[in-house]
């Protein structure tokens, strides 16, 4: 479409908005009924330690909120001379899991707790054994048990506690709701009803009963909302809070909030059986659509829905980019002080490519970028670390290649549990973020971590925004009983170009090395959280 004709779709309200509150940007996304792009805003932010806490500031939370939103309203009124007064629908996103309990005030009760804490492992194995069905440390329940376990002060008060994703819902539209895939990060779902399991709920009730709480667990949850449900409309509060200068009208509709899987799910088209996504950033995760339930129980891997309510193998890892960025960061200084000028998209792709020159394992050298605790390799802390033996072979491709190698590993230890041990097929894997910018490598090196194809869409650059952007639509526009799966397939994603890349065995093989040895190596990676404070390099 012409600028002309967004500049009608803008007048008329024939678009859609997405806003994502992602771990290093929120960022605000517009799209027209053909799922184009219009205009995009963002905001940069980062987590934070607090009191033993991973957390997000709430201050932060509605600042982003608004700056996204005037940043992409900004654009549309440079781009187009026009000022947005509605919108056909909204999607709310955010990081899934986490923990934001509140009183029957509204008041937050604790600072938001993230996915990124693994202060809950107690509560997690406790409640896994309890319901036979993992529960891992990340999940909002398993927050809510260890807050019971802590006999935290702020419990008996909880009048309802929500995701990132629920919480902003609330504030745009009042209404206490959630999406089906963001509600499976919370506590486990009932496939056939879609709503919490109840025996569990009941199971869990059975364990606090003594603790006399003057509140029932599926009345202090969210209600679900499957995909292409309403969720709720705009109104003027909500207003306020998202269009500081107010031109917005109320009464927009709200599709059901979702968790940034889900969203990335659908940005990528990974909504059928047998087909995965995985998605690279601070943290890591790959989600694969079964076509039948696991045999066993296993820690390493969650199970949750599609946003339309199709079982999902997750593996989610907590730490993914950061120490590679943080390398490239030092490479950066290492350029500037010979004074030469580094642009940083050519810094990633000069460095990222060498990877494709090295020994097929990375020459026996080993690295763990653990900015954070990993529950896959079970280390509660973590400590970014880089070691090498006389005998390995110490240059420059092999050091982007271990990087990149240590960056998917806790990784591949969950996803050779779903290929190698439960026999999972994978037909096709799609890869979206950052890294995949650089063309071929983090495809080579993904599709040799999961020994299975692994495709870039030129959608990929869009993310979670534009997916949640495509659900809000997905709400609005579907014909009568069209699903999720049509929908993508025959409106958003039919003329989309991907390119795909097969593993190399010699790659699939170097990589199968190179796991043995980062297994191995964890001794010496708990040994660095166990002596080497975090206050004191």
């Amino acid at each position: 479409m012409n600028n002309l004709d967004h500049k009608q779709a803008i007048a008329d309200g024939e678009t859609s908005l997405g806003i994502e509150f992602g771990s290093t940007r929120i960022k605000a996304v517009l799209i027209d009924n053909h799922f184009e792009t219009i205009a995009s805003g963002s905001y940069e932010w980062e987590n934070r330690l607090e009191n033993g806490f991973w957390t997000y500031n709430q201050v932060d939370m509605i600042t982003g909120l608004q700056e996204a939103y005037s940043d992409m309203k900004q654009k549309v009124e440079s781009t187009y001379g026009i000022t947005i007064r509605t919108i056909g629908s909204i999607g709310i996103s955010a990081m899934m899991h986490g923990y934001m309990p509140f009183d029957h005030t509204g008041e937050l009760l604790v600072p938001f707790r993230t996915w990124r804490n693994t202060t809950t492992s107690q509560a997690a194995d406790e409640l896994t054994d309890l319901f036979q069905h993992n529960i891992p440390e990340r999940w909002s329940i398993a927050h809510l048990y260890q807050a019971i376990l802590n006999e935290e002060e702020h419990v008996p008060r909880i009048d309802h506690m929500t995701t990132l994703s629920g919480y902003i819902h609330w504030l745009l539209t009042g209404r206490q709701v959630i999406g089906t895939g963001d509600a499976s990060g919370m506590f486990p779902l009932d496939e056939n009803t879609l709503d919490y399991k109840a025996s569990m709920v009941d199971q869990f009730h059975e364990r606090i009963a003594s603790k006399e709480y003057p509140w029932n667990l599926k009345e202090i949850l969210p209600e679900v909302v499957d995909a292409g449900g309403e969720a709720g409309t705009l109104t003027s509060a909500g207003v306020k809070i998202l269009d500081q200068s107010q031109n917005l009208q109320p009464g927009i509709p709200f599709c059901p909030p979702e968790g940034d899987a889900g969203t990335g799910m659908v940005a990528t088209n990974s909504v059928r059986k047998r087909i995965g996504n995985v998605s690279v950033g601070t943290s890591v995760f790959a989600m694969i659509v079964l076509e039948q339930n696991l045999s066993n129980i296993h820690q390493e891997i969650d199970l949750v829905t599609t946003p339309n309510g199709s079982p999902v193998a997750m593996v989610h890892a907590n730490n993914c980019s950061s120490d590679l960025n943080a390398w490239l960061g030092l490479f950066r200084e290492f350029g500037e002080a010979m004074g030469q000028d580094v642009d940083s998209d050519k810094l990633f792709s000069v460095m990222l490519t060498k990877a494709l020159e090295a020994d097929p394992d990375g020459g026996g050298l080993l690295s763990y970028g653990y900015f954070s605790g990993e529950n896959i390799t079970g280390l509660e802390s973590g400590r970014p670390l880089f070691a090498r033996s006389p005998e390995s072979t110490f240059n420059l491709a092999n050091f982007m290649r271990t990087h990149l190698f240590s960056a998917f590993g806790a990784l591949k230890i969950g996803m050779d549990l779903l290929t190698k041990e439960e026999q999972v097929t994978i037909d096709n894997m799609f890869a979206h973020g950052g890294l995949f910018k650089t063309p071929v490598v983090g495809q080579k090196i993904v599709a040799a971590a999961i020994n299975a194809p692994v495709s870039v869409m030129e959608t990929a650059g869009e993310g979670g925004a534009w997916g949640i952007a495509i659900l809000a639509s997905y709400m609005k526009n579907k014909d009568q009983q069209e699903s999720l799966e049509d929908f993508l397939d025959e409106k958003v994603f039919k003329d989309i170009d991907k390119q795909e890349i097969y593993p190399d065995h010699r790659d699939v093989e170097g990589f199968e090395t190179f796991i043995e040895r980062y297994k191995k190596g964890l001794i010496i990676e708990q040994t660095a959280v166990d002596h080497l404070a975090p206050d004191n390099p």
